[in-house]
């Protein structure tokens, strides 16, 4: 073997060992990051779950519930009440955070169809509202 094949060859073998290292690094991509707000006051779009996740576990463990008034946020703990307000009507509610929006999901904050309902909003589907956190100790409703 000439001395020119042999690099030919280490440098073959060269290129394939990079390629390779390559294609490992490649399959572990970073974790999309959520988008957490954590302020005491948001403004934002409020949409409220479909009908399909009846039922269904919530993020912290608790099943879904539309008769209730719970919704889904990017970054405030389980068990926050918060007060939502639609903007466009000014009517309000106060809401327990139990679940988690998708990471992509560029909402404030997604509520319970009954939410949804009280602040008139259920047949648009969305609207632009306030969200205020009260806390964790339940609040008296006014």
């Amino acid at each position: 073997m000439t001395i020119k094949t042999v690099l030919s060859i280490l440098g073959l073998l060269f290129l394939l060992c990079s390629v390779a290292s390559f294609a490992q690094d490649s399959t572990q991509l970073p974790a999309k990051k959520r988008i957490v707000n954590l302020d005491s006051v948001q403004y934002g779009v409020a949409s409220y779950y479909a009908a399909k996740f009846q039922g269904r576990l919530t993020a912290s463990g608790e099943k879904y519930d539309s008769s209730k008034l719970t919704a889904a946020h990017n970054g405030l703990p389980f068990g926050t009440w918060v007060r939502v307000t639609n903007r466009r009507n000014k009517r309000s509610v106060i809401v327990k955070i139990n679940d988690r929006l998708h990471h992509a999901n560029t909402r404030v904050v997604d509520l319970s169809a009954t939410a949804a309902k009280k602040l008139g909003f259920y047949s648009r589907g969305l609207t632009k509202v306030k969200v205020e956190v009260l806390g964790k100790k339940k609040p008296i409703e006014q």
